[in-house]
């Protein structure tokens, strides 16, 4: 699903969990002392806890943080218990707060597991809510609608459509998490459920059983509601609009992964199109016309039309999972008469729409998403972003191409200014948090995109025992990472390692094609040593999946490629060995990379030294972050890179890294799992 689309949708609550709320703390910081305490109330209540003065250090710094109304940005390193060291002083603030996580994953687990455990362990009373995104909830009226019009992609679809419409009679959420019969990924959920774009609002006739509707007016209630950053971003872009219901209310704004909120925030705070909105306009002005103008048969064949210009428009650019500027595919003729057949086609479904509007609801919000796109394209051909969603400042214009879609986007170059003002005009505190926001103890490139100039900042490293437990291994002889053969080079100096661990490794790799390659390699090296090790490859499952496949194993090899780089948590011997191909540096040809070069090089600025780096350094503590996950893990980190030993900014980076003993001698990888981590390699299958 693309961003522009996690972006625009408004919010809905999962389930509030009603208490009454903790009064305000009028000495907080003994207080805090005496809950992380070792005869404390949360030492008494959660199974293995022990107190780490990180921790405490930490949950005292937030608390008074909440107490001023200040900015604070922390980096904690794994195993400091941050997730305590903020839910503790959020509970007991007294005030409303909204808790942005980086993924559904972790919004489900701070609202099932955290935050009740925390609540339960200082016997205080507060309301919660996990709230999630439009997509997540049935929409009755978009659900008649499908039903009505018949028209389904497979038998398989139409099967779903009718499990979610049983589901529906029955649901008191509307929650399509609940509705376990019907995959995530069915196509029959975008035909069950509503976006921003396409809900009748106040004009639904089905108002009076919305989900999302019930669910708004139960989170208002909340004194602690969960959301992601995509959700939190959303309800920035309605207060700007005049529509916004959470933050006007919001007395502390806590973002776990708070590494990722610049990219999150670029995507907001900018302009995008996507042939999928487009295809989605088409869909639903043909189920609204199967209902109120039957016998206008032309509106139907103009939403045909436009669905065939919005995938003509996809074809129009070979390959996927590109980023490119707009001016390489303008110049191609195809992709211009493509583009300007998709901008006809919108116009004439809009002088139909226009007719027979008033037959009907659905058909006006049609009418009015027509006009809107309309307007939007408009813009991205002439390069200009709408002032109210850009900030009126520098855009760049670029293009992202998917295997099924495209979107065509505005992005500011410079979000600093724009998330600055998002932070002004209501007194509230800001807290930022995650393993890996510093360079070194440095913020100044986190802070420096955010905009948070004035924000006090502290680090804690991790308590675990990495001079010990870890290994860094920087092979000798590798070529230079842009040579021909580099990832045969890589799949060569990996193998004894992972040899050596028995599996139980991840290969991380920073291109999907690179990714390819490295799992072909190995596949080849398994097969001429006889080892029967599973070879799982990103891609071949959710993560999820393929996950729970790795655990279970005990003994697999996943190669994969950015989306496993963070928010992965492989506890134990299962995950012992993580090796990276590359310093995780973004293209330079990327276009919003390329352009904010180009803008701080014309500044006098360096922005190898000031952008890319800081960023690369922050991508590789993700990655690393996956070895060591508990104090008993033990493992080896392989960075393939020779340009982490051989550069001069190489030392930035692996003193950016947890104190692990550093090595450039394979036999130490060897030894150090012979000693640490024992095993028996599966036994070389038999000769015939």
């Amino acid at each position: 699903m693309e961003a522009y689309w996690l972006g625009r949708f408004a919010f809905g609550c999962h389930r509030v969990a009603c208490y009454h709320a903790a009064p305000a703390m009028s000495d907080p910081i003994p207080e805090i002392d005496r809950i992380f305490a070792p005869e404390g109330p949360l030492a008494a209540a959660v199974p293995g806890f022990r107190p780490r003065p990180q921790q405490l250090e930490m949950a005292q710094r937030i608390t008074a943080a909440i107490a001023g109304n200040l900015a604070l940005v922390t980096e904690a390193g794994t195993g400091t218990g941050k997730t305590f060291a903020y839910l503790v002083p959020a509970l007991l603030s007294g005030g409303k707060v909204i808790v942005s996580t980086g993924t559904k994953t972790l919004q489900d687990q701070l609202f099932n597991r955290d935050l009740p455990t925390v609540r339960a362990a200082l016997k205080v009373g507060a309301s919660i809510a996990l709230l999630k995104g439009r997509a997540n909830y049935v929409c009755p009226y978009h659900l008649e609608r499908a039903m009505d019009a018949g028209r389904l992609a497979s038998r398989e679809e139409a099967a779903h459509l009718r499990k979610i419409a049983r589901f529906a009679e029955r649901t008191k959420t509307g929650d399509k998490a609940e509705c376990i019969d019907v995959p995530e990924e069915s196509g029959a959920w975008g035909l069950a459920t509503s976006t921003r774009e396409n809900c009748l609002g106040q004009e639904c006739p089905h108002q009076k059983g919305c989900f999302v509707l019930a669910a708004r007016q139960e989170a208002q209630t909340a004194d602690v509601v969960v959301v992601n950053h995509h959700l939190f971003f959303a309800d920035v872009m309605l207060k700007d609009e005049g529509m916004g219901e959470l933050l006007p209310a919001c007395n502390t704004i806590i973002f776990d992964e708070a590494h990722q909120l610049p990219e999150v925030a670029g995507l907001f705070f900018g302009e995008s199109v996507s042939t999928s909105q487009i295809i989605e306009l088409a869909r639903d002005t043909k189920n609204e016309a199967i209902v109120a103008a039957k016998d206008y048969p032309a509106l139907q064949d103009a939403a045909q039309a436009l669905d065939k210009a919005a995938r003509d428009l996809r074809l129009a650019v070979k390959g996927e999972n590109l980023r490119l500027p707009a001016a390489r595919v303008e110049s191609e003729n195809e992709f211009a008469a493509a583009l300007q057949g998709l901008a006809d086609a919108i116009a004439e479904l809009g002088r139909h729409l226009d007719t027979q509007a008033e037959r009907g609801e659905g058909l006006a919000n049609c009418l009015r998403r027509a006009q809107e796109l309309a307007a939007a394209l408009k813009r991205w051909r002439g390069g200009s972003a709408d002032p109210e969603v850009a900030g009126g400042d520098d855009v760049v214009k670029w293009v992202e191409v998917y295997s099924q879609a495209m979107s065509l986007n505005l992005t500011p170059l410079d979000i600093a200014p724009i998330f600055r003002r998002q932070m002004e005009g209501h007194p509230r505190a800001w807290i930022f948090t995650s393993a890996t926001l510093a360079v070194g103890s440095n913020f100044a490139h986190y802070c420096g995109e955010l905009g948070l100039a004035e924000a006090d900042t502290a680090v804690w490293g991790s308590p675990f025992d990495y001079g010990k437990n870890a290994l860094l291994y920087a092979p000798t002889g590798m070529p230079d990472p842009n040579s021909a053969m580099y990832q045969e080079a890589v799949a060569e100096a990996a193998w004894p390692a992972i040899r050596a661990s028995g599996g139980r490794a991840f290969v991380l790799c920073t291109s999907l094609r690179a990714m390819r390659r490295i799992r072909e390699l190995l596949q080849e090296k398994l097969a001429a040593e006889g080892l029967e090790l599973p070879l799982l490859m990103q891609g071949e499952g959710s993560r999820s999946e393929l996950l729970e496949r790795f655990r279970f194993l005990g003994n697999a090899i996943l190669v994969a490629s950015q989306s496993f780089w963070e928010g992965v948590d492989v506890r134990g011997e299962a995950l012992s060995l993580v090796v990276i191909d590359k310093l995780p540096f973004a293209p330079p040809d990327d276009p919003v990379l390329s352009a904010r070069i180009d803008k701080l090089r014309a500044a006098g600025r360096n922005p190898f030294m000031e952008y890319q780096l800081p960023r690369a350094v922050i991508n590789m503590k993700q990655g690393s972050g996956r070895l060591i996950r508990d104090e008993d893990d033990r493992g080896v980190l392989m960075i393939c890179d020779p340009r982490l030993t051989g550069k001069p900014y190489g030392k930035a980076i692996w003193r950016s890294l947890p104190p692990m003993r550093r090595t450039r001698d394979v036999a130490e990888v060897e030894d150090f799992f012979l000693r640490a981590l024992p095993v028996e390699l599966p036994h070389e299958q038999s000769q015939p």
